[in-house]
């Protein structure tokens, strides 16, 4: 679809927007029965124009599908319940003792062992008024298209990206450190950058798990900035330089030690967003236990004896953000420690703790952003997996939908013809299979 290239504009869509909803909202709805139903009933397209669409959307989602590429692929049949099961069995023990001369030996059973998914339905959709439709200089049905399949590609993406990124297996860079908080990056020395070291410790493991490749390698799924920090190791392989082209997969940059990588910048980022509105840090005034537990404001968690003050304002709605938040406290250079904050009085100042702090917290010790890395700092996720070590599904009838009402097709809930919608939905489920055939390296990257 690339002759569709269009002249650009700037275009205020809200300017002929109908009511609040002209614009992308979560959710599939019907001006009448808040339900899509299949555009071939009412759309007023031709055959034609709706597979010329419907295509056009999938073509602009399919590139943002990363995470989905290497996933076993088991669609439900139509009828047949929301929920899949994967059926995986244990390896058989090897059989070591020699066979007595005329005696049967014992026999075996087979281990079966059960993963399943629920299937969900997503999906959204942008409202045209004819206004817009009738004054606008581009073709609005084309951008909507193109946006929409944006917005499907990276939801759909995103979904099977949580539930990978969940995995028990993380390898904190070279293994240096062992919990996410002291991954360091952006000093003179000492960074936790993703190394080629790394990589082959991961690949060790899959080895050591007889994980199966993907012909012939294992595959890496890496964010941009996290690729920039490996691909300057005198082993990369740059893709351009391979003997089968034909074979690479969308969104291959490179491979080294025997690990084929795609980049993304859906990759999974774990970020510490700011502690308050008005600093991303906070510096501690005192600590102390109390004797019981105060009474909090609604909305700001549950208190907890272990109180912590600090010196900077905090807002009430900073203080229902953080409620359940982390916090890091850097003790040395070498010990840090990540603490949950179990309520906040946004009055007094004060953070409660789930639990006492290993060392002395004292006056102007600096509390920093704790679900991320040392000091608040991006960990970057790099998965490294191979065959079957996750599936993907959804309902066969049920996957990516173009869906297109033209104006006018709600009847009398658009009795003059005054608004049309674009939109899409989707059936999916992504579940891993087999813990121990991916691994997720956690890093610091030089840009996070």
């Amino acid at each position: 679809m690339k002759n569709l290239k269009q002249t650009e504009r700037i275009i205020d869509l809200q300017l002929f927007a109908a009511g609040d909803t002209v614009n992308t909202t979560a959710g599939i709805a019907n001006n009448t029965t808040g339900a899509f139903t299949p555009y071939g009933e009412n759309g007023g397209l031709s055959a034609e124009m709706r597979t010329y669409y419907s295509d056009y959307l999938i073509d602009m989602a399919e590139p943002k599908l990363v995470h989905d590429q290497f996933g076993q692929k088991c669609p439900i049949p139509k009828g047949n319940g929301k929920t899949i099961e994967f059926r995986k069995y244990d390896p058989l023990p090897k059989m070591t003792t020699p066979l007595a001369e005329g005696v049967t030996p014992s026999g075996q059973k087979l281990d079966m062992g059960v993963v399943s998914a629920d299937v969900k339905q997503y999906g959204g959709f942008i409202e045209l008024s004819d206004m817009l439709m009738l004054t606008a200089v581009d073709n609005n049905l084309v951008q909507a298209t193109k946006l929409l399949g944006g917005q499907a590609g990276r939801t759909l993406d995103t979904i099977t990206r949580e539930v990978l990124s969940g995995g028990t297996n993380v390898q904190y860079s070279e293994g240096q450190v062992d919990e996410r908080g002291l991954l360091n990056g952006g000093e003179e020395s000492g960074n936790h950058y993703l190394t080629v070291d790394a990589v082959r410790k991961a690949v060790r493991y899959l080895k050591k798990m007889s994980a199966e490749t993907i012909d012939g390698s294992y595959v890496g799924i890496i964010h941009p900035d996290t690729a920039y920090d490996l691909m300057s190791d005198p082993k990369w392989i740059n893709v351009k330089t391979y003997s089968d082209p034909e074979g690479i997969y969308q969104g291959e940059i490179g491979k080294i030690e025997n690990v084929r990588f795609v980049e993304s910048s859906e990759a999974k980022v774990f970020h510490a967003e700011d502690l308050c509105a008005q600093s991303r840090e906070l510096t501690a005034s005192s600590y102390s236990v109390l004797d019981s537990n105060p009474t909090l404001a609604e909305g700001c968690g549950t208190s907890s004896t272990f109180e912590l003050k600090i010196k900077e304002e905090i807002t009430l709605e900073d203080a229902e953000r953080l409620a359940g938040g982390k916090i890091q406290i850097i003790y040395s250079e070498s010990d840090a420690e990540v603490l949950e904050i179990s309520g906040i009085d946004a009055d007094k100042k004060a953070l409660y703790l789930a639990k006492a702090p290993k060392n002395t917290i004292s006056a102007g010790m600096v509390i920093y952003p704790g679900e991320a890395g040392y000091k608040g700092r991006d960990v970057y996720s790099t998965l490294i997996f191979g065959e079957n070590a996750y599936g993907t599904t959804e309902i066969v009838g049920g996957g990516l939908t173009h869906i297109i009402k033209q104006l006018g097709s709600a009847g009398t809930a658009d009795p003059l013809n005054q608004r049309a919608t674009a939109g899409w939905k989707a059936t999916k489920a992504t579940v891993r299979l087999v813990e121990p055939y991916m691994v997720r390296v956690e890093t610091a990257s030089t840009f996070g």
